[in-house]
């Protein structure tokens, strides 16, 4: 697999500039990416053989429902889960199969001047007194994989899943969740306004939010209530320069600017 890749890689970037059309590629992507991905099509853009690179982020399944029914032209889609893209390919949009490009993971995010021992995550989680942030399920993936912590936490303590679904205050990725301003990430802000104790969602988005909100706790989740999240990229363009860009990501050079942003490559696999 890596062998092929790799010559497939290097014969899409060798071909000649003047193959390239002049209309950049359009790539959409989950919000998560925003930075790594930016700087992806940044590098992309720059380097012999690239293109312009105009980027769209949101809620992953709200870009698939937008790409479906038209309203947002994409030739890449990077979603925060393999699923979306699978659907896609399913529906006989793409023109190669769906793929993990990358791969993120659930943590527990807590609220300057909160500490959760990692022994007393599920307790926390069900305390009535804890404030329960999460993405919106089928919106925003982030959102499935915490419904995925709570079918989990069933298994640890019966009755968690209803209680925690319950109490869960969905306040990320959906249509009508509430919107920061321009510049500010979502967990920081809700932090802030006090809308929640903890929240569960992605590791590199809590890196992000205590880079704006310091005193903010990013912690790994304890191994029985762990979730992994694998990342899907669906080719939708033949174009030539959509297919380098896809084979780019996938890339050595692409897979270490995604690392760098806390994402686990997947270019070794």
């Amino acid at each position: 697999m890596r062998v092929l890749r790799r010559i497939a890689l290097a014969c899409a970037l060798l071909l000649p500039a003047a193959a390239r059309a002049q209309e950049p590629v359009r790539l959409v992507a989950a919000g998560s990416l925003t930075a790594s991905l930016g700087e992806v099509a940044q590098a992309f853009a720059a380097m012999p053989g690239g293109a312009p690179v105009v980027t769209r982020f949101g809620p992953s399944g709200l870009m698939r429902e937008g790409i479906e029914a038209g309203a947002i032209p994409a030739d890449v889609f990077f979603s925060a889960s393999l699923d979306h893209a699978q659907r896609l390919e399913r529906d006989g949009r793409t023109v190669a199969p769906a793929v993990i490009f990358v791969r993120n993971r659930l943590c527990l995010i807590t609220r300057p001047g909160l500490t959760v021992p990692t022994g007393q995550v599920l307790d926390a989680l069900l305390d009535s007194a804890v404030k329960l942030g999460t993405s919106t399920p089928r919106a925003d993936p982030s959102g499935d994989y915490a419904w995925a912590l709570f079918r989990r936490a069933e298994l640890l303590r019966p009755g968690a899943q209803a209680a925690l679904e319950a109490k869960a205050l969905q306040l990320v990725g959906g249509p009508n969740s509430p919107t920061p301003p321009a510049g500010i990430g979502a967990v920081a802000w809700n932090f802030r306004a006090g809308r929640m104790d903890v929240f569960l969602g992605y590791c590199t988005s809590g890196a992000l939010a205590r880079a704006e909100l310091p005193g903010i706790g990013v912690q790994d989740l304890p191994e029985a209530l762990a979730v992994g999240a694998d990342y899907g990229m669906a080719l939708l363009s033949g174009r030539p320069e959509a297919v380098r860009l896809s084979l780019f990501a996938l890339s050595p050079a692409g897979q270490a600017i995604l690392a760098r942003h806390g994402f686990a490559a997947v270019a070794a696999e």
